[in-house]
């Protein structure tokens, strides 16, 4: 008796086609980016949606994974599907499955060779403050609050400055970071402020465990007056953890940008962001 084709036995038929995505996505309410059995993760929602799209499950890979409470403008993954889907299906119909704070901005076919981690060359995280004395209620867990009038941005840029290049960030370094090598090549910082708003801004090849965090931990301090240039410097080489200040909150954390080769031909960085530069 011959055999009847199944749904799955013509979905394995197809060939197998990789697409590069952009994400979007408020943390507060996650683990984090990577699937936990005990809690709910952003790369669980993004996976359950793109499966009810493809017909199929779907497994993505991320260029980083975020901790616990942090936000990305632009993470970026990579999947593969049998399955045939126009740009906008990608898009549209995940989104249509996904939570209000988790969504897809962007879906192409991937070129030969991409992969959303190994492929990057580059990853940008931002971070905002807001200085006031009084709590707020608008969008608190997209924000870290320090109760001060105003920080020293001058001073805070000068340290930052100190960061760029080749070095060994064991200082900043997290206690489970798995990473095998501390040293990182920082690209580039910059702080901006507008109002009371100030957005810490750092890119660089990689990132070891909550680095930015443990950075801002330790420049706000010289914003308040309570940390010296000095001793910000002398805790950066001396590569001891334990001299640092403690991490700054992760509600304040983006993932914004992540740069590929241009030959990948994905789309720039800058048309991701829901934020711009402030000033």
């Amino acid at each position: 008796m011959e055999k009847t084709s199944t749904h799955k036995d013509k979905l394995e038929e197809q060939p197998l086609q990789r697409y590069a995505a952009c994400v979007e996505y408020d943390g507060g309410n996650y683990c984090g980016w990577q699937r936990q059995s005990h809690s709910p993760s952003v790369q669980e929602q993004v996976e359950k949606a793109l499966a009810k799209v493809a017909n199929h499950e779907i497994k993505v890979i991320c260029a980083g994974r975020t901790d616990t409470g942090v936000h990305a403008t632009g993470q970026i993954i990579h999947f593969e599907s049998v399955s045939s889907r126009t740009e906008f299906n990608w898009v549209s119909g995940a989104n249509s499955y996904l939570p209000r704070d988790v969504c897809i901005k962007w879906a192409k076919p991937a070129p030969e060779g991409f992969h959303a981690r190994f492929s990057a060359v580059s990853r940008t995280y931002r971070y905002l403050v807001l200085c006031n004395k009084q709590r707020t209620a608008i969008s608190p867990q997209a924000i870290t609050l320090v109760k001060v009038q105003d920080l020293d941005i001058v001073e805070m840029q000068k340290a930052m400055n100190l960061l760029v290049g080749k070095h060994d960030f064991s200082a900043f370094r997290g206690a489970n970071c798995q990473a095998k090598s501390p040293v990182r090549q920082v690209e580039m910082v910059n702080i901006e402020q507008i109002g009371q708003l100030i957005q810490f801004e750092i890119r660089a090849n990689a990132f070891l465990l909550h680095m930015v965090r443990n950075l801002v931990g330790a420049l706000v301090p010289i914003g308040k007056g309570e940390l010296s240039l000095a001793d910000f410097e002398k805790i950066f080489h001396s590569l001891d953890r334990k001299l640092a200040p403690a991490a700054a909150a992760p509600n304040g954390l983006y993932l914004s940008e992540v740069e590929y080769p241009l030959e990948f031909n994905l789309p720039q960085p800058e048309n991701n962001l829901w934020f711009k530069p402030l000033v």
